[in-house]
């Protein structure tokens, strides 16, 4: 870290963002990649619950409804005689009403479904491994070459795998033992001889508050971990975590700003997609409104590292810095057996 370059110290939230938009922008391939990650990954679970349904349908008089518009008795009926992943076909899988379900289910500290609970694991693990070389990429803003980018990748896959199980400690103690302490244990006490609903209802946005105050400062430091992790080449994880709480203490303000920044641009995406969100019958339609949605949100979380890294490197050290040479791909003497012989 010897080669790093103090900043000027006078990048704000606003020059981060754009400069974070200008980097996605320039990293087409990054979203191309992580939206067919997203698809391939969902796949086996879509296809399961297809054969499901055909199953199910078979030639009945049903299947016909069905194909010309959404028919509630016979998806009732349906979920009533389904198990496993079938358990997730419910009308919250719909349009907008994903969306919502799933906000819900984090706010509230609701996991998902059993049945899909191995998808999000997948998911999980693809991106702590790609998050390497996405961050090189986007700190170094250039192209680097599929070889440099999976180097990069295997470079700090182990790191960040060390710096995810101190972050699921993390959220574990908040999601279950600060959340419940909060609205299982206070927002209780708090309606105790209570009669205005309306007084009932600000004690749980306030619980909310403090809650989601927490959460956003256990995010913001990670994020900022993975960064100094990336583009100062951190190899200890606990140093890495300890860097990123000092530049969000020291830079409160500015990371907050660029977070609700960041947060803005997803509501923008939530608002668009709530309007153009078709209904259970359009299929096509359907389809073509949800990938787009899901590009769109690939781009956000992009968005995200690309501007707090353009942040970090505005303050720390300087656009395009990254301490680690570009990773070769093999790196051993054994790179010439892959040749002819």
């Amino acid at each position: 870290m010897s080669g790093l370059r103090q900043g000027s110290g006078e990048t704000g939230p606003v020059p981060a963002f754009i400069d974070g938009l200008r980097r996605v922008k320039r990293a087409p391939w990054l979203v191309l990649g992580l939206w067919l990650s997203t698809l391939l990954l969902a796949l086996p679970l879509s296809l399961a619950l297809h054969a499901l349904i055909g199953e199910h349908l078979g030639s009945s008089l049903a299947a016909a409804a069905a194909a010309d518009g959404m028919n509630y008795d016979w998806w009732n009926e349906f979920l009533a005689q389904t198990t496993g992943v079938g358990k997730t076909f419910v009308p919250a899988i719909l349009g907008f009403a994903a969306v919502l379900s799933n906000l819900s289910g984090v706010v509230d500290a609701i996991g998902p479904p059993p049945p899909v609970v191995w998808v999000v694991a997948a998911q999980a693990l693809v991106s702590t491994f790609v998050l390497g070389g996405v961050l090189d990429r986007l700190a170094r803003d250039r192209a680097i070459g599929a070889g440099a980018f999976f180097a990069a990748c295997g470079v700090y896959v182990f790191r960040f795998l060390r710096l995810s199980v101190m972050a699921i400690a993390v959220y574990a103690f908040l999601f279950i033992t600060v959340h419940g302490w909060l609205f299982g244990g206070l927002y209780p006490r708090l309606l105790e001889d209570l009669t205005v609903e309306r007084t009932a209802f600000l004690y749980r946005v306030a619980l909310y508050a403090v809650f989601g105050t927490l959460v956003l400062f256990a995010n913001l430091v990670f994020d900022y971990a993975k960064v100094r992790a990336v583009v100062e080449d951190r190899r200890s994880m606990i140093g890495a975590l300890a860097a990123g709480f000092r530049f969000v203490r020291r830079n409160l303000s500015a990371t907050i700003g660029l977070y609700a920044l960041n947060a803005l641009a997803f509501l923008g995406v939530l608002a668009l997609y709530s309007l153009a969100a078709p209904g259970a019958g359009a299929n096509t339609v359907a389809f073509a409104a949800g990938q787009l949605f899901i590009v769109l949100r690939v781009v956000i979380r992009l968005q995200f590292a690309a501007s707090q890294t353009a942040l970090f490197q505005g303050r720390l050290a300087h656009a395009g810095y990254v301490a680690r040479p570009i990773a070769k791909w093999p790196e051993s003497p054994s790179a010439e057996a892959i040749g002819p012989g």
